[in-house]
């Protein structure tokens, strides 16, 4: 079972409990919500190394150097 720790800064006694079936649950929403847009940025990230390695072989094909294209690139 999960435990959440709770603190009191003014007596600075820490108390462990047992989190409640809504907490699991909201923590176990939060993960999936969390995995979601963690993939949606990986696949943006891609799809954006993608195109700037299109876009260079395009641009290598088109007679320009390796240091044209970073110029152009930066």
């Amino acid at each position: 079972m999960a435990n959440k720790i709770i603190v009191d800064c003014s007596t600075g006694v820490t108390t462990e409990v047992a989190l409640t079936a809504a907490e699991i649950a909201q923590r176990e929403a939060d993960a999936a919500a969390y995995a979601v847009q963690k993939a949606e940025e990986d696949a943006a990230v891609a799809a954006k190394t993608a195109a700037k390695a299109s876009a260079e072989s395009k641009l290598a094909a088109l007679g320009l150097s390796a240091a044209e294209i970073a110029a152009l690139t930066k």
